[in-house]
């Protein structure tokens, strides 16, 4: 049983990132007035940059601003992780033991970087050429990396199941090549590109494309494989093969690794979870986002067991689904609202090129650039990643405007 609460909100949002704070400016504008987030990062990341900067193309400033100057006014900031939720006693736990009860509430914790699930990584990151650009602290590392190389076997790799814009582990393999090909060194250079999927893209149409901008590089792409094991100190990586059921020892000279991801723990462990799925991500009706067990529980962003990308394009989609369809459960009206799964992934093809896969549910194409090829890379789509954007998220998106 749930220790009593100390203090209650109308609506509680856990989770103060993209999909927390965007909603929370989104209920503060439609007049809601008594919202706690819970949230315990004094800074705020701007996540969609960290490839960018990891390919030598953006500063590392660009990515973070304080959490106190982006929480919307007229919000109850709780400054403390939340450790566990109990949608029947309808309370909030933190890890200081505050207990905060709610009438609403929304979850968007984010997702969880599971590193320690391929033995040797975690030790070697950021160091022995082995580097991320899931983690904020090893972006520069990244480019470090990528500029000092001159020819040898360099490895990206992406891990099996749902995680954070699933492009981002290739985008970076591009910008890579593209600079070792500006630097004459791509002809000495091997690259592999690791996916565990039989495509290059969940969706056909940019798939396509992207075989075409592998095969440009000569990037070597192993399908349906993972990588399994590092040993740093060697500099030796393990792939294997899923489908043939075979491993492979690789020696390299720089390693991008992408963790395997799941929803945090308290999460998976908290009725809330969708039991179906391992890694533990929150149940959610698909198109209303109302959490089929507890109607006044509503899901967004990474955490959401959605069938669609996790991506900050898509929580910006479901966030006024979610806001309109919580203003009328208080109001006694059913769930109206829906969220048509879109999501998009801006695919960095090279240091000044991009194109830009937007799609829905049925992975069906919804261009929002209207007269422009976005299956072509195009240097005004660059433009748009590295400029339009970041200005987009920061002075609208995160203010209830976008």
């Amino acid at each position: 049983m749930s220790a009593p609460a100390r203090e209650h909100h109308t609506i509680v949002i856990v989770g103060g990132g993209t999909a927390g704070l965007t909603t929370a400016a989104r209920l503060i504008r439609a007049g809601q007035d008594d919202i706690a987030v819970v949230e315990p990062s004094s800074q705020h990341y701007y996540q969609p940059l960290f490839t960018v900067v990891g390919g030598g193309r953006a500063p590392q400033s660009a990515t973070v601003r304080p959490e106190s100057g982006l929480m919307p006014k007229g919000v109850r900031w709780i400054r403390e992780a939340a450790v566990a939720a109990d949608p029947d006693a309808q309370t909030v736990t933190t890890g200081p033991g505050r207990v905060i009860g709610y009438d609403y509430l929304v979850m968007a914790p984010g997702i969880q970087l599971d590193f320690g699930k391929v033995p040797g990584l975690t030790e070697t990151l950021g160091k022995n050429g082995v580097s991320s650009n899931y983690r904020f602290d090893l972006t520069p590392r990244t480019w470090e990396f990528i500029r000092d190389m001159r020819g040898g076997t360099a490895i990206f790799t992406m891990p099996a199941g749902p995680i954070k814009c699933a492009g981002a582990p290739q985008k970076i393999a591009y910008l890579a090549a593209d600079w070792w090909r500006h630097q004459h060194v791509l002809d000495k250079t091997r690259i592999i590109l690791v996916l565990p999927t039989a495509a290059m893209f969940s969706q056909p149409d940019w798939a396509r494309v992207l075989e075409g901008v592998a095969a440009g590089y000569g990037i070597e792409v192993r399908k349906e494989s993972q990588l399994t094991e590092v040993d740093g100190g060697a500099r030796r990586a393990v792939i294997a093969d899923t489908k043939a059921g075979t491993k492979e020892t690789i020696d390299y000279d720089l390693l991008h690794a992408v963790p395997p991801q799941s929803a945090p723990d308290w999460v998976k462990d908290s009725p809330l979870a969708d039991p179906a799925v391992p890694a533990g991500y929150i149940k959610a009706d698909k198109h209303t986002l109302v959490h089929p067990g507890w109607p006044n529980v509503f899901t967004l962003g990474d955490a959401a067991n959605l069938p669609t990308s996790k991506t900050g394009a898509a929580a910006r989609k479901q966030s006024p689904v979610l806001v309109a369809n919580l203003i009328a459960a208080m109001g006694g009206r059913p769930a109206a609202a829906r969220y048509n799964g879109y999501t998009s992934c801006p695919l960095v093809t090279s240091r000044h090129r991009m194109l830009l896969a937007e799609f829905d549910y049925d992975l069906k194409p919804t261009p929002s650039i209207p007269l422009i090829n976005t299956m072509k890379p195009r240097y005004d789509m660059w433009l748009l990643k590295r400029y339009g954007l970041p200005a987009l998220y920061w002075h609208l998106m995160l203010r209830g405007r976008a």
